[in-house]
């Protein structure tokens, strides 16, 4: 996506930082982004599809980095269970 649609198509060298862009969730699904483009709120939406188990592995494997927002899991756990003990 970074390299074939942002950068080259819009522009757009730091999908983190740059604030034309705002990332919704897998769980809001595609109604979320129609109402979002319907509105006007939106101008273009992209819906990827998840990343697989087998995918991440294999990135983690090669000690490699996935881009931004390509590893959103859900359901997600609680932050509390990582900061207190149980």
């Amino acid at each position: 996506m970074q390299d074939f649609v942002l950068e080259p198509i819009f522009g757009i060298k730091d999908p983190r930082t740059d604030n034309r862009i705002k990332f919704a969730g897998g769980v809001r699904g595609v109604e979320f982004l129609e109402s979002e483009l319907e509105s006007g709120r939106g101008k273009v939406a992209f819906l990827m599809h998840p990343t697989s188990m087998t995918e991440l592995f294999a990135v983690a494997d090669e000690n490699k980095l996935m881009p931004p927002k390509s590893t959103w899991f859900e359901p997600k756990l609680r932050s509390g269970i990582f900061i207190h003990e149980i």
